[in-house]
């Protein structure tokens, strides 16, 4: 296999190395030597190649080695008298393996905005910028495995398509095999509804909104799993924060209550972000510099913060007293804004909080009931410059308790008899949370818009690519 160009940029001078390939990213000609600055993705630096026309001179193929050029360079490495390398290649043979002409071809050299490269997501991973996301995605994902690996969690795989909504908000995208031109109709009658039956899985079906229900399965008979897949919301909004497809890491845990949860919350949290502040620090250092000042160093601090733990009945108190300004006034029963996780993070507490104990009307119907009957035990944590970057709670685990709160959201209790079992027959106190993975990607990047921290964003009017 051949190494590649971040490995080339740690060699030695000499030795046996004897060609490179990548893709040209620019090329500068003087009077007897031509430079090519050629990139394969591995990393954010070039490899530079030396054309020394007096040694060599590729006039059949000099006007190919244009921006975006795919290459295969023979030569030998040798020591840089350059300031910012100290290895370059120098060339004895170039072999054009991919054409990328200047006219046609869209990526030159100047800075393209992020809307624009929306536009030509099959070519914008070839950008610094969209390169170095790629970076820290594939390292981030390797962290999340390590994180919970390392801790005996199992990694469960949980399904795509589903009949019932984890959330109830009934939010999904509807998945069917049924002619939409001639769609079957109870005892063929049009006011009489949709026939289910007829459909591919014999009810009405659509794509996850969350692994989290499923995963409690495995956490009643593994202890402690989590999930790491594509999930799917079909909310009609066009911001910046939402995709109708993105990826959720959803732990559960038996036998673990609140405390537990948050500890494994703050931990896993830390561990992400030392892990990419280590491993990606080059990326790093350009998202610094190009992307938003500061956010290398912001990271830094949360990793080594101890995260504030607060009630919501207390963080309320705080937001009510604010000498502060709200789009949305705070008030006990609201759910927090953003604004207001913000405003928590970096004008309250400096640094992550975590927000304990909801009430109950605006938290899901898994989540289990404290004492009060108007609270439950939920938690979300906060981060400065971001506001919520994980949501959680304790799971309720009595029958009675879930029965009677399915019935008062007005839930069909007969789609979650499976989820029901689980409290019927060995059920212990157990705890999870989830985690948007884009929603973390763009945390750690700085990057102002969702769409460009995934390879191929899915939203309102967008499925191209």
């Amino acid at each position: 296999m051949r190494p590649s160009i971040k490995e080339i940029l740690q060699m030695e001078p000499g030795g046996d190395l004897t060609s490179v390939s990548g893709w040209v990213r620019t090329r500068r000609d003087s009077k007897n030597v031509c430079f090519l600055e050629l990139s394969d993705g591995s990393c954010l630096k070039n490899l530079q190649v030396i054309i020394d026309f007096e040694k060599y001179n590729p006039k059949d193929i000099l006007s190919h080695m244009t921006t975006g050029a795919g290459v295969e360079v023979h030569g030998e490495l040798a020591q840089s008298p350059g300031q910012n390398q100290s290895v370059e290649f120098q060339a004895s043979e170039i072999i054009l393996l991919g054409d990328a002409p200047a006219d046609t071809y869209p990526l030159q050299k100047k800075r393209h905005s992020f809307e624009f490269l929306r536009e030509i997501a099959h070519l914008r991973p070839r950008t610094n910028t969209i390169g170095a996301v790629t970076r820290v995605r594939s390292a981030a994902s390797f962290a999340v495995h390590r994180f919970f690996q390392e801790r005996g969690f199992f990694y469960i795989h949980t399904p795509i398509i589903s009949a019932s909504d984890a959330e109830g908000a009934g939010e999904m995208f509807q998945v069917t095999t049924m002619d939409l031109e001639n769609i079957p109709h109870i005892d063929g009658k049009p006011d009489q509804g949709v026939d289910y039956s007829k459909d591919f899985f014999g009810k009405r079906s659509a794509l996850t909104v969350s692994g989290q229900l499923e995963a409690e399965i495995f956490a009643l008979s593994h202890s402690n799993v989590y999930t790491f897949g594509p999930t799917f919301r079909a909310e009609n909004s066009n911001t910046s924060r939402h995709l109708a497809e993105f990826w959720m890491i959803e732990p559960e845990m038996a036998f673990c209550d609140l405390n537990c949860d948050m500890d494994t919350a703050e931990a896993f949290i830390k561990y992400i972000l030392n892990y990419i502040l280590s491993e990606c620090s080059e990326d790093m250092e350009f998202f610094n510099k190009w992307v938003e000042k500061g956010v290398a160093e912001s990271l830094r601090k949360v990793a080594e913060s101890s995260f504030t733990r607060i009630t919501y009945t207390e963080a309320m108190k705080q937001l009510e007293k604010a000498d502060a300004k709200f789009e949305f006034q705070p008030h006990w029963g609201a759910d927090l804004q953003s604004e207001h996780e913000k405003y928590l993070t970096e004008k309250v507490f400096n640094g992550p909080v975590i927000v304990t104990d909801y009430p109950k009307e605006i938290k899901a119907f898994y989540m289990k009931m404290n004492d009060d009957n108007k609270t439950v035990r939920a938690m979300d944590v906060l981060v400065p410059r971001l506001g919520e970057i994980i949501g959680g709670s304790q799971r309720e685990d009595n029958l009675d308790k879930l029965e009677r709160r399915i019935d008062e959201l007005g839930l069909v209790k007969d789609d979650y008899w499976w989820y029901l079992d689980l409290r019927r027959f060995g059920s212990v106190p157990h705890s999870g949370f989830g985690l948007g993975f884009e929603r973390l990607i763009q945390y750690m990047t700085g990057m102002q818009n969702i769409r460009d921290v995934i390879p191929f964003p899915r939203t309102v009017n967008n499925a191209d690519f």
